[in-house]
């Protein structure tokens, strides 16, 4: 499963950030995935009960995901537009040509929630 091999090192990284903040457990995992990242969201999802199941820092986290669309800057509309993961890295909505992707590619963690100090 190519997914799981995509959660290890975030598990681990995050797993390491948790420890170094003495925080006893992650809630949450946020990641931003791109559409043309390469990832399928539903095996990120079910691979991530595996991928957490040696690391005890992790092992209730929830995975939150937030799918980022591919887009691309349009020289034409002087505009980032949406494109559909098939098109041609051209403009949907004049039909110009760019090769300017400025998202669709990502794979990151946007944040790892841990319990309160106070709560």
């Amino acid at each position: 499963m190519h997914e799981l091999s995509l959660l290890a090192p975030v598990v681990a990284a995050v797993a390491r950030a948790a420890k170094a903040a003495d925080a006893s457990e992650v809630e949450a995992v946020g990641l931003r995935v791109g559409t043309l990242s390469g990832a399928d969201v539903e095996a990120l999802e079910g691979a991530w009960t595996i991928a957490i199941a040696d690391e005890p820092v992790m092992a209730h986290a929830r995975l939150d995901i937030q799918v980022l669309p591919a887009a691309i800057w349009c020289p034409g509309c002087q505009a980032e537009v949406e494109i559909d993961e098939f098109y041609a890295l051209k403009c949907p909505v004049c039909g110009t040509p760019s090769g300017n992707l400025v998202h669709g590619r990502e794979f990151e963690v946007a944040y790892a929630q841990v319990p309160d100090a106070a709560g």
